[in-house]
Protein backbone atom coordinates (compact mmCIF):
# COMPACT_ATOMS: atom_id res chain seq x y z
CA UNK A 1 0.00 0.00 0.00
CA UNK A 2 2.77 2.45 0.97
CA UNK A 3 4.66 1.49 -2.15
CA UNK A 4 1.53 2.22 -4.20
CA UNK A 5 1.14 5.64 -2.54
CA UNK A 6 4.79 6.45 -3.13
CA UNK A 7 4.46 5.61 -6.81
CA UNK A 8 1.33 7.75 -7.05
CA UNK A 9 3.11 10.68 -5.41
CA UNK A 10 6.12 10.23 -7.67
CA UNK A 11 3.87 10.05 -10.74
CA UNK A 12 1.98 13.15 -9.60
CA UNK A 13 5.23 15.04 -8.94
CA UNK A 14 6.62 14.08 -12.33
CA UNK A 15 3.49 15.37 -14.07
CA UNK A 16 3.73 18.66 -12.24
CA UNK A 17 7.36 19.19 -13.23
CA UNK A 18 6.60 18.29 -16.90
CA UNK A 19 3.70 20.72 -17.08
CA UNK A 20 5.79 23.62 -15.77
CA UNK A 21 8.55 22.91 -18.28
CA UNK A 22 6.01 22.70 -21.06
CA UNK A 23 4.52 26.03 -20.08
CA UNK A 24 7.96 27.65 -20.05
CA UNK A 25 8.73 26.27 -23.52
CA UNK A 26 5.44 27.56 -24.86
CA UNK A 27 6.19 31.18 -24.01
CA UNK A 28 7.17 33.44 -26.88
CA UNK A 29 10.03 35.87 -26.47
CA UNK A 30 11.13 38.47 -29.00
CA UNK A 31 13.46 41.38 -29.55
CA UNK A 32 13.73 44.05 -32.25
CA UNK A 33 16.33 46.41 -33.61
CA UNK A 34 17.03 48.62 -36.60
CA UNK A 35 20.34 49.82 -38.00
CA UNK A 36 20.99 52.66 -40.48
CA UNK A 37 22.43 51.33 -43.75
CA UNK A 38 22.32 54.54 -45.82
CA UNK A 39 25.36 55.21 -47.98
CA UNK A 40 25.98 58.84 -47.05
CA UNK A 41 28.77 59.14 -49.63
CA UNK A 42 26.66 58.15 -52.64
CA UNK A 43 25.06 61.53 -53.23
CA UNK A 44 22.24 63.60 -51.72
CA UNK A 45 20.15 61.81 -49.08
CA UNK A 46 16.46 62.57 -48.65
CA UNK A 47 15.72 60.04 -45.90
CA UNK A 48 17.51 57.14 -44.24
CA UNK A 49 17.40 53.47 -45.16
CA UNK A 50 17.43 50.72 -42.54
CA UNK A 51 17.79 47.05 -41.91
CA UNK A 52 15.21 46.00 -39.33
CA UNK A 53 15.26 42.71 -37.42
CA UNK A 54 12.74 40.82 -35.30
CA UNK A 55 14.11 37.77 -33.48
CA UNK A 56 11.40 35.55 -32.01
CA UNK A 57 11.57 32.26 -30.11
CA UNK A 58 9.29 29.75 -28.42
CA UNK A 59 12.16 28.27 -26.41
CA UNK A 60 12.77 25.53 -28.96
CA UNK A 61 12.67 27.30 -32.32
CA UNK A 62 14.22 30.70 -32.94
CA UNK A 63 13.58 32.68 -36.11
CA UNK A 64 14.86 35.99 -37.43
CA UNK A 65 12.60 38.13 -39.63
CA UNK A 66 14.73 40.75 -41.36
CA UNK A 67 13.66 43.52 -43.73
CA UNK A 68 16.06 45.65 -45.77
CA UNK A 69 15.40 48.97 -47.51
CA UNK A 70 17.09 47.81 -50.71
CA UNK A 71 16.21 46.70 -54.22
CA UNK A 72 16.98 42.98 -53.82
CA UNK A 73 18.75 40.28 -51.85
CA UNK A 74 21.58 39.74 -54.33
CA UNK A 75 21.88 39.87 -58.13
CA UNK A 76 21.04 43.57 -58.61
CA UNK A 77 21.83 46.64 -56.53
CA UNK A 78 24.37 47.00 -53.72
CA UNK A 79 23.62 43.68 -51.97
CA UNK A 80 25.77 40.99 -53.57
CA UNK A 81 25.07 37.29 -54.04
CA UNK A 82 27.24 36.32 -51.04
CA UNK A 83 25.26 38.49 -48.63
CA UNK A 84 22.68 35.91 -47.53
CA UNK A 85 25.26 33.22 -46.85
CA UNK A 86 27.53 35.61 -44.96
CA UNK A 87 24.71 36.85 -42.73
CA UNK A 88 23.36 33.39 -42.01
CA UNK A 89 26.80 31.95 -41.33
CA UNK A 90 27.70 34.66 -38.83
CA UNK A 91 24.28 34.55 -37.13
CA UNK A 92 24.50 30.77 -36.75
CA UNK A 93 28.03 31.06 -35.39
CA UNK A 94 27.35 33.84 -32.87
CA UNK A 95 23.68 33.35 -31.97
CA UNK A 96 22.97 29.72 -32.81
CA UNK A 97 20.04 30.57 -35.09
CA UNK A 98 19.68 27.98 -37.84
CA UNK A 99 20.33 29.44 -41.33
CA UNK A 100 16.97 28.09 -42.57
CA UNK A 101 15.25 30.17 -39.88
CA UNK A 102 16.69 33.49 -41.08
CA UNK A 103 14.26 35.18 -43.49
CA UNK A 104 15.43 38.36 -45.23
CA UNK A 105 13.07 40.41 -47.38
CA UNK A 106 13.98 43.39 -49.58
CA UNK A 107 11.43 46.19 -49.83
CA UNK A 108 12.51 46.64 -53.48
CA UNK A 109 13.00 50.37 -53.01
CA UNK A 110 15.95 51.63 -55.06
CA UNK A 111 17.93 53.22 -52.24
CA UNK A 112 21.73 53.08 -52.22
CA UNK A 113 22.91 51.16 -49.14
CA UNK A 114 26.36 50.81 -47.62
CA UNK A 115 28.73 48.20 -48.99
CA UNK A 116 29.08 46.63 -45.52
CA UNK A 117 25.35 45.97 -45.35
CA UNK A 118 26.02 42.31 -44.45
CA UNK A 119 27.85 43.32 -41.25
CA UNK A 120 25.15 45.85 -40.42
CA UNK A 121 22.48 43.18 -40.90
CA UNK A 122 24.26 40.85 -38.45
CA UNK A 123 24.51 43.80 -36.07
CA UNK A 124 20.73 44.37 -36.23
CA UNK A 125 19.95 40.68 -35.64
CA UNK A 126 22.42 40.53 -32.74
CA UNK A 127 20.95 43.64 -31.13
CA UNK A 128 17.44 42.19 -31.43
CA UNK A 129 18.52 38.86 -29.95
CA UNK A 130 20.13 40.64 -26.99
CA UNK A 131 16.88 42.39 -26.05
CA UNK A 132 14.39 39.52 -26.06
CA UNK A 133 11.46 39.72 -23.64
CA UNK A 134 8.21 37.75 -23.20
CA UNK A 135 5.65 38.79 -25.82
CA UNK A 136 2.11 38.30 -27.03
CA UNK A 137 1.10 38.29 -30.68
CA UNK A 138 -1.93 39.01 -32.83
CA UNK A 139 -2.84 39.24 -36.50
CA UNK A 140 -5.01 41.66 -38.44
CA UNK A 141 -5.82 42.79 -41.95
CA UNK A 142 -5.77 46.34 -43.28
CA UNK A 143 -6.97 47.81 -46.58
CA UNK A 144 -5.30 50.31 -48.90
CA UNK A 145 -6.34 50.81 -52.53
CA UNK A 146 -5.45 54.48 -53.19
CA UNK A 147 -1.72 54.27 -53.73
CA UNK A 148 -1.12 51.66 -56.44
CA UNK A 149 -2.25 50.43 -59.84
CA UNK A 150 -1.61 47.36 -61.94
CA UNK A 151 0.97 48.37 -64.50
CA UNK A 152 -0.14 45.85 -67.13
CA UNK A 153 -2.60 47.26 -69.65
CA UNK A 154 -4.85 45.02 -71.75
CA UNK A 155 -4.95 46.33 -75.31
CA UNK A 156 -7.86 46.02 -77.70
CA UNK A 157 -5.74 43.80 -80.01
CA UNK A 158 -5.25 41.19 -77.24
CA UNK A 159 -1.70 42.12 -76.27
CA UNK A 160 -0.65 43.31 -72.83
CA UNK A 161 1.92 46.01 -72.20
CA UNK A 162 3.12 47.60 -68.99
CA UNK A 163 3.68 51.08 -67.64
CA UNK A 164 7.38 51.86 -67.19
CA UNK A 165 9.51 54.93 -67.70
CA UNK A 166 11.48 52.91 -70.23
CA UNK A 167 8.35 52.50 -72.39
CA UNK A 168 6.05 54.93 -74.16
CA UNK A 169 2.35 54.34 -73.57
CA UNK A 170 -0.01 53.51 -76.44
CA UNK A 171 -2.82 55.81 -77.58
CA UNK A 172 -5.64 55.98 -75.05
CA UNK A 173 -8.10 54.42 -77.48
CA UNK A 174 -5.91 51.29 -77.72
CA UNK A 175 -6.30 50.46 -74.01
CA UNK A 176 -9.21 48.15 -73.20
CA UNK A 177 -8.72 47.12 -69.54
CA UNK A 178 -6.35 47.05 -66.57
CA UNK A 179 -5.14 44.24 -64.32
CA UNK A 180 -5.97 43.53 -60.65
CA UNK A 181 -4.43 44.87 -57.44
CA UNK A 182 -4.34 43.40 -53.93
CA UNK A 183 -5.37 46.04 -51.38
CA UNK A 184 -4.83 43.74 -48.39
CA UNK A 185 -2.30 44.66 -45.71
CA UNK A 186 -1.30 41.68 -43.60
CA UNK A 187 -0.30 42.76 -40.09
CA UNK A 188 1.49 40.90 -37.28
CA UNK A 189 1.55 42.79 -34.00
CA UNK A 190 4.06 41.82 -31.31
CA UNK A 191 3.47 43.30 -27.84
CA UNK A 192 5.37 42.98 -24.60
CA UNK A 193 3.46 41.44 -21.70
CA UNK A 194 3.26 44.98 -20.29
CA UNK A 195 1.24 46.05 -23.34
CA UNK A 196 3.84 48.05 -25.28
CA UNK A 197 4.11 47.30 -28.98
CA UNK A 198 7.49 45.84 -29.82
CA UNK A 199 7.04 45.25 -33.56
CA UNK A 200 4.61 45.67 -36.42
CA UNK A 201 5.28 43.36 -39.35
CA UNK A 202 3.21 44.39 -42.37
CA UNK A 203 2.93 42.81 -45.80
CA UNK A 204 1.71 44.73 -48.86
CA UNK A 205 2.20 44.60 -52.63
CA UNK A 206 3.49 47.65 -54.49
CA UNK A 207 6.72 48.66 -56.24
CA UNK A 208 8.21 51.41 -54.00
CA UNK A 209 9.67 53.34 -56.94
CA UNK A 210 7.97 56.71 -56.62
CA UNK A 211 11.13 58.55 -55.59
CA UNK A 212 11.44 62.11 -54.35
CA UNK A 213 11.99 65.47 -56.09
CA UNK A 214 15.56 65.76 -57.28
CA UNK A 215 16.15 62.02 -57.19
CA UNK A 216 17.90 61.96 -53.79
CA UNK A 217 18.56 58.68 -51.97
CA UNK A 218 15.35 57.44 -50.33
CA UNK A 219 13.72 54.38 -48.77
CA UNK A 220 10.69 55.50 -50.75
CA UNK A 221 7.04 55.01 -49.84
CA UNK A 222 7.62 51.94 -47.65
CA UNK A 223 10.29 53.79 -45.70
CA UNK A 224 7.86 56.63 -45.07
CA UNK A 225 5.16 54.15 -44.08
CA UNK A 226 7.42 52.47 -41.51
CA UNK A 227 8.33 55.87 -40.06
CA UNK A 228 4.65 56.77 -39.68
CA UNK A 229 3.97 53.50 -37.84
CA UNK A 230 7.01 53.78 -35.57
CA UNK A 231 6.24 57.37 -34.63
CA UNK A 232 2.64 56.59 -33.71
CA UNK A 233 2.97 53.37 -31.71
CA UNK A 234 4.87 52.74 -28.47
CA UNK A 235 8.35 54.18 -27.95
CA UNK A 236 10.81 51.81 -29.56
CA UNK A 237 8.33 50.11 -31.88
CA UNK A 238 10.00 48.78 -35.02
CA UNK A 239 7.91 48.50 -38.20
CA UNK A 240 9.10 45.83 -40.62
CA UNK A 241 7.73 46.12 -44.14
CA UNK A 242 7.59 42.79 -45.99
CA UNK A 243 7.17 43.25 -49.74
CA UNK A 244 4.39 41.18 -51.31
CA UNK A 245 3.58 40.17 -54.88
CA UNK A 246 4.47 43.51 -56.47
CA UNK A 247 5.85 42.33 -59.80
CA UNK A 248 3.14 44.11 -61.81
CA UNK A 249 2.05 46.74 -59.28
CA UNK A 250 3.19 50.37 -59.68
CA UNK A 251 2.59 53.46 -57.55
CA UNK A 252 -0.58 55.21 -58.69
CA UNK A 253 -0.26 57.77 -61.52
CA UNK A 254 3.23 56.50 -62.22
CA UNK A 255 3.59 58.42 -65.49
CA UNK A 256 2.31 61.76 -64.15
CA UNK A 257 4.28 64.67 -65.64
CA UNK A 258 2.28 67.53 -64.08
CA UNK A 259 3.26 67.06 -60.43
CA UNK A 260 6.59 66.44 -58.68
CA UNK A 261 7.15 62.77 -57.86
CA UNK A 262 7.22 62.32 -54.09
CA UNK A 263 6.85 59.07 -52.16
CA UNK A 264 5.86 60.72 -48.89
CA UNK A 265 2.16 61.11 -49.62
CA UNK A 266 1.74 57.49 -50.72
CA UNK A 267 3.87 56.23 -47.84
CA UNK A 268 1.87 58.21 -45.31
CA UNK A 269 -1.36 56.69 -46.63
CA UNK A 270 0.07 53.17 -46.36
CA UNK A 271 1.38 53.85 -42.88
CA UNK A 272 -1.93 55.25 -41.64
CA UNK A 273 -3.92 52.34 -43.11
CA UNK A 274 -1.54 49.90 -41.42
CA UNK A 275 -1.88 51.74 -38.12
CA UNK A 276 -5.65 51.58 -38.38
CA UNK A 277 -5.47 47.80 -38.70
CA UNK A 278 -2.73 47.35 -36.08
CA UNK A 279 -4.63 49.23 -33.39
CA UNK A 280 -7.60 46.89 -33.75
CA UNK A 281 -5.50 43.79 -33.11
CA UNK A 282 -5.84 42.08 -29.75
CA UNK A 283 -2.69 40.19 -28.84
CA UNK A 284 -2.64 36.94 -26.89
CA UNK A 285 -0.03 34.56 -25.44
CA UNK A 286 -0.38 32.23 -28.45
CA UNK A 287 3.03 30.55 -28.58
CA UNK A 288 2.72 29.02 -32.04
CA UNK A 289 5.98 29.43 -33.93
CA UNK A 290 6.74 27.28 -36.95
CA UNK A 291 9.27 27.62 -39.75
CA UNK A 292 9.40 25.48 -42.87
CA UNK A 293 12.26 25.97 -45.32
CA UNK A 294 12.39 24.04 -48.60
CA UNK A 295 14.28 24.26 -51.87
CA UNK A 296 12.26 23.86 -55.05
CA UNK A 297 13.74 23.31 -58.54
CA UNK A 298 11.87 25.26 -61.23
CA UNK A 299 12.22 25.00 -65.02
CA UNK A 300 14.26 27.67 -66.75
CA UNK A 301 13.04 29.18 -69.98
CA UNK A 302 14.86 28.64 -73.28
CA UNK A 303 14.32 32.05 -74.83
CA UNK A 304 15.97 31.45 -78.21
CA UNK A 305 12.71 31.16 -80.15
CA UNK A 306 11.20 34.13 -78.38
CA UNK A 307 14.19 36.28 -79.32
CA UNK A 308 13.80 35.22 -82.98
CA UNK A 309 10.10 36.13 -82.89
CA UNK A 310 10.75 39.53 -81.34
CA UNK A 311 13.50 40.32 -83.81
CA UNK A 312 11.04 39.47 -86.60
CA UNK A 313 8.47 41.77 -84.98
CA UNK A 314 11.04 44.57 -84.85
CA UNK A 315 11.86 44.07 -88.55
CA UNK A 316 8.17 44.25 -89.40
CA UNK A 317 7.78 47.46 -87.42
CA UNK A 318 10.82 49.04 -89.06
CA UNK A 319 9.51 48.16 -92.51
CA UNK A 320 6.13 49.70 -91.69
CA UNK A 321 7.63 53.18 -91.25
CA UNK A 322 6.62 55.43 -94.14
CA UNK A 323 7.93 58.65 -95.60
CA UNK A 324 6.35 61.89 -94.47
CA UNK A 325 6.72 65.48 -95.59
CA UNK A 326 6.77 66.73 -92.01
CA UNK A 327 9.44 66.89 -89.34
CA UNK A 328 9.14 67.82 -85.67
CA UNK A 329 9.50 71.54 -86.42
CA UNK A 330 6.57 71.57 -88.84
CA UNK A 331 4.49 68.91 -87.11
CA UNK A 332 4.09 70.61 -83.73
CA UNK A 333 2.68 73.93 -85.02
CA UNK A 334 0.26 72.04 -87.28
CA UNK A 335 -0.99 69.94 -84.39
CA UNK A 336 -1.67 73.06 -82.34
CA UNK A 337 -3.58 74.73 -85.20
CA UNK A 338 -5.64 71.69 -86.14
CA UNK A 339 -6.55 70.89 -82.54
CA UNK A 340 -7.39 74.52 -81.76
CA UNK A 341 -9.78 74.96 -84.66
CA UNK A 342 -10.99 71.77 -86.33
CA UNK A 343 -13.11 73.58 -88.94
CA UNK A 344 -10.92 76.60 -89.76
CA UNK A 345 -7.32 75.67 -88.88
CA UNK A 346 -5.34 77.47 -91.62
CA UNK A 347 -6.81 80.96 -91.15
CA UNK A 348 -9.78 82.80 -89.69
CA UNK A 349 -13.26 81.63 -90.61
CA UNK A 350 -14.05 84.62 -92.80
CA UNK A 351 -11.35 83.62 -95.30
CA UNK A 352 -12.93 80.17 -95.67
CA UNK A 353 -16.33 81.83 -96.19
CA UNK A 354 -14.83 84.26 -98.69
CA UNK A 355 -13.31 81.41 -100.76
CA UNK A 356 -16.55 79.48 -100.61
CA UNK A 357 -18.49 82.44 -101.94
CA UNK A 358 -16.08 82.62 -104.89
CA UNK A 359 -16.24 78.89 -105.52
CA UNK A 360 -12.68 78.24 -104.38
CA UNK A 361 -11.43 75.45 -102.04
CA UNK A 362 -7.67 76.09 -101.76
CA UNK A 363 -7.62 76.14 -97.97
CA UNK A 364 -9.80 73.04 -97.76
CA UNK A 365 -7.38 71.11 -99.98
CA UNK A 366 -4.45 72.36 -97.90
CA UNK A 367 -6.19 71.10 -94.77
CA UNK A 368 -6.75 67.66 -96.32
CA UNK A 369 -3.06 67.37 -97.22
CA UNK A 370 -1.87 68.55 -93.81
CA UNK A 371 -4.16 66.11 -92.00
CA UNK A 372 -2.82 63.21 -94.06
CA UNK A 373 0.77 64.21 -93.31
CA UNK A 374 0.04 64.58 -89.60
CA UNK A 375 -1.60 61.14 -89.52
CA UNK A 376 1.45 59.58 -91.19
CA UNK A 377 3.78 61.34 -88.78
CA UNK A 378 1.77 60.20 -85.74
CA UNK A 379 1.69 56.61 -87.06
CA UNK A 380 5.46 56.72 -87.37
CA UNK A 381 5.81 58.02 -83.83
CA UNK A 382 3.66 55.18 -82.45
CA UNK A 383 5.65 52.65 -84.46
CA UNK A 384 8.95 54.03 -83.19
CA UNK A 385 7.62 53.84 -79.64
CA UNK A 386 6.82 50.16 -80.18
CA UNK A 387 10.33 49.62 -81.53
CA UNK A 388 11.88 51.11 -78.39
CA UNK A 389 9.80 48.69 -76.29
CA UNK A 390 10.88 45.73 -78.42
CA UNK A 391 14.54 46.80 -78.29
CA UNK A 392 14.43 47.09 -74.49
CA UNK A 393 12.86 43.68 -74.07
CA UNK A 394 15.13 41.96 -76.60
CA UNK A 395 18.08 43.11 -74.50
CA UNK A 396 16.51 41.56 -71.39
CA UNK A 397 15.79 38.29 -73.20
CA UNK A 398 19.32 38.07 -74.57
CA UNK A 399 20.79 38.64 -71.11
CA UNK A 400 18.81 35.81 -69.55
CA UNK A 401 19.39 33.51 -72.53
CA UNK A 402 23.13 34.08 -72.24
CA UNK A 403 22.96 33.18 -68.55
CA UNK A 404 21.10 29.98 -69.45
CA UNK A 405 23.64 28.97 -72.09
CA UNK A 406 26.67 29.96 -70.06
CA UNK A 407 25.37 28.28 -66.92
CA UNK A 408 24.33 25.11 -68.73
CA UNK A 409 21.52 24.51 -66.21
CA UNK A 410 17.91 23.94 -67.23
CA UNK A 411 16.55 24.21 -63.70
CA UNK A 412 16.88 26.92 -61.09
CA UNK A 413 16.66 26.22 -57.35
CA UNK A 414 14.59 28.62 -55.28
CA UNK A 415 14.34 28.81 -51.52
CA UNK A 416 10.83 28.92 -50.08
CA UNK A 417 9.97 29.73 -46.48
CA UNK A 418 6.76 29.10 -44.59
CA UNK A 419 6.46 31.04 -41.33
CA UNK A 420 3.72 30.96 -38.72
CA UNK A 421 3.62 33.23 -35.67
CA UNK A 422 0.36 32.77 -33.82
CA UNK A 423 -2.28 32.99 -36.55
CA UNK A 424 -0.06 35.07 -38.84
CA UNK A 425 1.00 32.85 -41.76
CA UNK A 426 3.51 33.89 -44.41
CA UNK A 427 4.98 32.08 -47.39
CA UNK A 428 7.89 33.48 -49.41
CA UNK A 429 9.54 33.40 -52.83
CA UNK A 430 12.78 34.99 -54.08
CA UNK A 431 11.39 36.53 -57.28
CA UNK A 432 9.07 39.37 -58.22
CA UNK A 433 5.76 37.52 -58.09
CA UNK A 434 2.94 39.18 -59.97
CA UNK A 435 -0.15 39.97 -57.97
CA UNK A 436 -2.46 37.24 -59.28
CA UNK A 437 -0.14 34.53 -57.97
CA UNK A 438 -0.39 35.95 -54.46
CA UNK A 439 -4.15 36.11 -54.71
CA UNK A 440 -4.25 32.46 -55.87
CA UNK A 441 -2.15 31.28 -52.94
CA UNK A 442 -4.20 33.20 -50.39
CA UNK A 443 -7.44 31.83 -51.79
CA UNK A 444 -6.22 28.21 -51.68
CA UNK A 445 -4.68 28.42 -48.20
CA UNK A 446 -6.22 26.51 -45.27
CA UNK A 447 -5.31 29.42 -42.97
CA UNK A 448 -7.56 32.45 -42.56
CA UNK A 449 -4.68 34.92 -42.37
CA UNK A 450 -2.26 33.94 -45.13
CA UNK A 451 0.14 36.40 -46.74
CA UNK A 452 2.68 36.07 -49.53
CA UNK A 453 6.08 37.74 -49.88
CA UNK A 454 8.34 37.93 -52.90
CA UNK A 455 11.89 39.37 -52.89
CA UNK A 456 12.92 37.05 -50.04
CA UNK A 457 16.14 35.09 -49.48
CA UNK A 458 17.55 35.77 -52.93
CA UNK A 459 16.48 37.31 -56.22
CA UNK A 460 15.58 35.64 -59.54
CA UNK A 461 13.97 38.57 -61.40
CA UNK A 462 10.29 38.55 -62.40
CA UNK A 463 7.93 35.65 -61.84
CA UNK A 464 4.78 36.30 -63.91
CA UNK A 465 1.89 33.92 -64.45
CA UNK A 466 1.98 31.35 -67.23
CA UNK A 467 -0.59 33.41 -69.15
CA UNK A 468 1.52 36.54 -68.80
CA UNK A 469 4.56 34.67 -70.13
CA UNK A 470 2.59 33.86 -73.28
CA UNK A 471 2.39 37.59 -73.98
CA UNK A 472 5.77 37.31 -75.76
CA UNK A 473 7.73 40.35 -74.77
CA UNK A 474 5.29 43.24 -74.70
CA UNK A 475 5.80 43.83 -70.97
CA UNK A 476 8.94 43.82 -68.85
CA UNK A 477 7.70 40.93 -66.72
CA UNK A 478 7.42 38.74 -69.84
CA UNK A 479 11.05 39.38 -70.84
CA UNK A 480 12.93 39.99 -67.59
CA UNK A 481 12.19 36.45 -66.45
CA UNK A 482 14.26 33.26 -66.30
CA UNK A 483 11.32 30.90 -65.73
CA UNK A 484 9.38 28.72 -68.16
CA UNK A 485 5.56 28.97 -68.02
CA UNK A 486 5.27 25.61 -66.22
CA UNK A 487 6.87 27.16 -63.14
CA UNK A 488 3.62 28.65 -61.83
CA UNK A 489 1.72 25.40 -61.30
CA UNK A 490 4.78 23.78 -59.69
CA UNK A 491 5.30 26.66 -57.31
CA UNK A 492 1.67 27.11 -56.30
CA UNK A 493 1.42 23.37 -55.53
CA UNK A 494 4.53 23.54 -53.35
CA UNK A 495 3.34 26.68 -51.59
CA UNK A 496 0.10 24.85 -50.75
CA UNK A 497 2.12 21.96 -49.29
CA UNK A 498 4.20 24.31 -47.18
CA UNK A 499 1.10 26.10 -45.88
CA UNK A 500 -0.34 22.69 -44.98
CA UNK A 501 2.65 22.08 -42.72
CA UNK A 502 2.09 25.28 -40.77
Amino acid sequence: MFRHLALCCLFSFTLTIYSAAELRAAELTAGVAKVDITDMQAGPVNDRSYVRALVISDGTTTAAIVTVDAVAIGEIGRIDNEYLGKVRGEVEKTLGIAPANVMINASHCHSVVRTDVDELTVQAISQAAAKMVPVQVGVGVGHEDRIMENRRLQLADGRQIDVRHAYSLPPDEAVAAVGPIDPQIGVLRVDTTEGDTLAIVYNFACHPIQGVPGGANTADMTGYASNVIEQNMSDGTVALFVQGCAGDINPIDYKDVDHPRHAQTLGNLLGLSTLQAARKIETSPDATLRVVNETLPLPRADLAQRIIEMEAEREKLVNSLTGTSLNLKTFLPLVVKYRLSEEFPSYYSHRYLHDKALGRSDLRHLDIENRKNMARYIDNIHTMEQITRVNTNIRLLRKHQADLVDGGKRMIDVELVGLRVGDFVLTTFPGELTVQIGKNIKQASPHEHTFVAGYTNGYIYYAPTADQLRNVGNAQEDSDCVLAPAWQAIYEAKAAQILGKL
